[in-house]
């Protein structure tokens, strides 16, 4: 009897440490990870700088709109790969039909969003509900791969942000 007393004690504290630790990690992803200097993982030349394939895209950012890719924050697990941008202009920045590429293809548009000086949005890989602050693509797989340029483009098709993902 006090065998099952202590498996039933032992498995209750199993779970919730990994309910705290889980809740400690997803805390740090959402508000520390997210704010990290881009410096930290500067943009490269698309494909590694290989010459044998064809780059994508080989023209550089317009830098006439302070706006950036901060992180792409949990790259290869669908639930928790968001992309975090960042406005750092004067006045107001709007996001609609701006969109979001990576080097396979895919593309996120924006629905109608302003941000304001020093705003930020995240756009997630995954299903959710939007906010102000989290768009969610809505895919079934993941989307961004370690050595991938993550490309932000303005409405008119202009490219105003290369992230290469670490």
């Amino acid at each position: 009897m006090d065998r099952r007393k202590l498996f039933l004690y032992v498995l209750v504290n199993v779970f919730v440490s990994a309910c705290v630790t889980g809740a400690i990690l997803f805390w740090y992803d959402r508000n520390y990870r997210a704010s990290l200097s881009p410096a930290v993982a500067p943009a490269a030349a698309p494909n590694g700088g290989n010459a044998a394939v064809a780059p994508a895209v080989t023209a550089t950012p317009q830098g006439d709109i302070p706006v950036e890719i901060v992180s792409v924050v949990g790259a290869g697990t669908q639930s928790a790969e968001a992309v975090v941008i960042q406005y750092s202009g004067e006045g107001q920045l709007n996001l609609a039909s701006w969109q979001l590429k990576d080097e396979d293809g895919n593309t996120f548009t924006f629905p109608q969003l302003t941000l304001y000086p020093n705003g930020a949005v995240q756009v997630h890989t995954a299903n959710g509900t939007n906010t102000v602050i989290d768009l969610y693509w809505g895919l079934p797989n993941t989307v961004w791969d370690s050595g991938e340029n993550a490309n932000l483009y303005d409405a008119q098709g202009n490219l105003r942000a290369v992230y290469r993902i670490p």
